[in-house]
């Protein structure tokens, strides 16, 4: 242990500590922009700077450590002008526009300076313009070049954690800016769409593609239905940033929520996750039992930024995908045909709308091989954010809600359907329906709890072999955040470890920790945590099997017959050859 002062106060904290660790050990919060833990500890914003007794110049207190007797100053008045000048310099650079920003009350640079009390800036506005600031604006990430502080975190998110390497820094001197690696404009670049650069970035910098008005005038337009489906991550987080507890922030709540928006049904996609699991489970042992995966798995096809992510990089295994849909993506089919027959209306009429917890999910359902002939499976995705941002601009306050239930016939689902959202929750729910499927019973529903991912594994990714009865031994492997993907891959390829079925989710923590999930101030990664509030929901779910879904049942016996059949076919499964990816 070493024992060091701040501000006079005593503290003794493990050797190694950063100064701004033991600060905040003392009850003292430094201020910082660029600092984030364990990814992103280079000091170049400066706002850390504190005086050490004996030192000359100012330190970044992020990336250093305490040493035997160190005596911290965080107040002094040197540290105070230092400070208020290094964010001036920074608000010179940055489009103070805070009215107009998506991120006002949520952002890092505003509460740090309002905490310094800087109500104008004596340095002068410098900020791009021309075609250096320009951006699409239909793509579904969108980046505002004068909203960057360029603290990187995005460049470090993105090489560190998910190893795709989309941004960089470009130009020199004052001019240097993050912009998208290679001279590529982001059309062009392999950007798999997963939003960590989004979730980690400390300003409006980053952000999705703002749909909510088009939600809002679907709801106002009296020729249309409006459908909407919440994805199971989705609950574990949308009460985040409106200051719910998780017993307040129910999914029920969330649904009477939604009417309240003006959305005519309400359903959960965890139903369609039960469906995709017959779907997908039933396309796994037939390809195991045929052999198919002596060489190479099966891998999952339910998160779209993996899949853009496979097609980039490792086009030649794109058939090694499974063809079912991804879970929205068959609600909205399911919606078009059959939902659309229940109510005795024309497809044309149903406006299907997903809450997701996923920038990548805007950009599946414009595919143009995600539509039957009813037409498009889905018409709009939202992200768990822009929910939030649709409750505030109605005023709404969630919490004296009652909790209402979801809408029928697709309204149904298992604890199986709710753990797709947790890395390893679509593994274990497709082994527990295999296991049904090959013995005619159901498994214990803990059976396979092996497979739930653990990203901090000292390999990375977490494998399990399960005797599904019948001599078939299965060998599985879980994987999440693309970095650990790419390992993974890479060992496959090399012959060094062989798996039957794989899940892979591009976000690390899966659904829970999306790219559209909530931003936090506070900087503390909560995927651990959602998914496992989805495991408690499981745990104490009556139903926990995707094939005792009441309403998936009465799917097949009604209109599709059977997992995988013609009509299954034409629905609920997709040829990912489709379409192009621009090749890493």
């Amino acid at each position: 242990m070493v024992n060091v002062t701040v501000n006079g106060v005593a503290v003794q904290v493990p050797e190694g500590t950063t100064i701004l660790n033991a600060a905040k050990a003392a009850g003292v919060d430094i201020p910082h922009l660029c600092y984030l833990k364990d990814l992103n500890e280079i000091g170049a914003c400066r706002v850390c700077c504190v005086e050490i007794e004996g030192e000359r110049n100012l330190v970044p207190s992020c990336n250093n450590p305490v040493f035997e007797g160190m005596a911290i100053r965080t107040n002094t008045d040197r540290v105070r002008r230092t400070r208020r000048i290094n964010v001036e310099l920074i608000l010179s650079q940055h489009d103070c526009h805070c009215a107009t920003c998506l991120r006002s009350g949520n952002c890092h640079l505003q509460s740090v300076a309002n905490d310094l009390g800087i109500l104008e800036n004596p340095y002068p506005a410098d900020l791009v313009t021309g075609a250096r600031a320009l951006w699409p604006r239909d793509f579904p990430l969108y980046r505002d070049t004068n909203k960057c502080i360029k603290c990187m975190r995005c460049i470090q998110v993105c090489d560190k954690v998910q190893g795709v390497h989309v941004w960089d820094l470009s130009g020199t001197g004052s001019r240097t800016r993050v912009d998208v690696s290679g001279n590529r404009r982001i059309k062009e670049s392999d950007c798999a769409l997963c939003g960590q650069c989004i979730t980690h970035c400390p300003t409006g910098a980053l952000r999705e593609r703002n749909d909510t008005q088009k939600a809002f005038d679907a709801i106002a337009d009296p020729n249309k239905i409006t459908v909407v489906q919440i994805a199971p991550a989705v609950r574990t987080a949308w009460g985040e940033t409106l200051g719910l507890t998780p017993e307040q922030a129910t999914v029920h709540r969330m649904a009477a929520a939604l009417r309240r928006l003006g959305f005519d049904y309400v359903f959960d996609t965890s139903f369609s996750a039960d469906l995709t699991i017959m779907e997908e489970g039933t396309e796994f042992l037939r390809r195991y039992q045929a052999g198919d995966t002596k060489d190479l798995p099966m891998f999952t096809s339910c998160c779209p930024g993996w899949v853009r992510y496979l097609k980039s990089h490792y086009p030649q295994w794109s058939d090694r995908l499974s063809t079912a849909k991804s879970p929205q993506q068959m609600f909205g089919a399911v919606t078009k045909n059959y939902f659309a027959q229940k109510l005795e209306v024309s497809p044309d009429k149903l406006y299907c709308v997903s809450i997701m917890p996923c920038i990548a999910k805007k950009q599946e359902c414009d595919l143009p091989t995600m539509q039957t002939g009813a037409g498009r499976d889905v018409d709009l995705v939202l992200t768990t954010r822009e929910l939030v941002r649709m409750i505030r601009a109605e005023h709404l306050h969630p919490e004296t809600l009652a909790e209402e239930s979801f809408d029928s016939p697709l309204g149904t689902y298992t604890g199986a359907g709710v753990i797709f959202g947790a890395t390893g929750g679509v593994m274990e729910a497709a082994l527990r329906s295999a296991y049904y499927l090959v013995n005619g019973k159901n498994p214990k529903p803990e059976a396979f709890t092996a497979v739930r991912g653990d990203a901090n594994g000292a390999q990375g990714w977490t494998e399990a072999e399960f005797d599904l009865g019948g001599g078939a031994i299965v060998r599985t492997a879980v994987v999440s955040g693309l970095g650990n993907t790419h390992r993974l891959l890479e060992a496959i390829a090399a012959g060094k470890v062989h798996y039957d079925f794989v899940e892979v989710m591009a976000c690390p923590g899966g659904c829970a920790g999306g790219g559209g999930q909530p931003q936090n101030r506070d900087d503390e990664e909560r995927a651990a945590e959602r998914g496992q509030r989805l495991y408690a929901l499981d745990k104490c779910s009556t139903l926990r099997f995707s094939h005792e879904n009441p309403e998936v049942q009465a799917l097949y016996r009604d209109t599709l017959g059977e997992p995988g059949s013609e009509l299954a076919e034409a629905w609920l499964h997709t040829d990912h050859n489709g379409w192009e990816m621009p090749h890493a």
